[in-house]
């Protein structure tokens, strides 16, 4: 180490300006915002802000009252999220299961979709629903289940089949066979 002691380096930002007396950063603040002005006019000019989607529209629900969870009342309308009671849950998922166990593969996975779909019947069975419609739907037949998502897989690949089969052709004919 030396002894002798460091050099102090001058603040850039805090370094007068002779002429003005006004400090670099202080300058270049205040030519900015004359700077965004002049970039604003010449997009203007050019006509890059003309036919905006939503010109001439007035914003949607500037007048309304404050709301807290406005930001989740739009996340809600944008994705389309459904937040349904439990048993109207339920009886969406007992018309859908068909068509979900369809897109599965294995006869494991067939009985572990329905174990969980049957788990969440006798959750909701079980747990009290005041002011919510009734529970309707009933758990499934694991057996029977799965014997149907074999037969209807089964179905969808003899059709397959039927479709990936060529048509037999008709018996050509010979030349001096055909009529003109």
């Amino acid at each position: 180490m030396s002894d002798q002691p460091e050099q102090e380096k001058p603040d850039r930002s805090r370094v007068q300006d002779d002429r003005t007396g006004r400090s670099a950063a202080a300058a270049r603040m205040a030519q900015q915002a004359s700077w965004v002005d002049q970039q604003i006019r010449v997009a203007m000019a050019k006509g890059e802000f003309d036919d905006l989607p939503g010109a001439g529209k007035p914003l949607k629900d500037l007048g309304s009252s404050h709301d807290p969870d406005w930001w989740l009342k739009k996340l809600v309308e944008r994705e389309r999220i459904a937040v349904l009671p439990p048993s109207l849950q339920l009886r969406k998922d007992d018309a859908e299961l068909d068509a979900r166990l369809d897109q599965l593969f294995a006869d494991a996975e067939v009985r572990r979709e329905v174990e969980d779909f049957n788990a969440r019947v006798m959750r909701a069975r079980y747990s009290p629903q005041d002011g919510q419609p009734p529970l309707i739907t009933m758990p499934r037949d694991l057996d029977e289940t799965v014997a149907a998502w074999q037969q209807r897989r089964a179905d969808r690949r003899t059709a397959r089949a039927a479709e990936a089969a060529p048509d037999p052709a008709p018996p050509r004919r010979r030349w001096w066979q055909r009529r003109r």
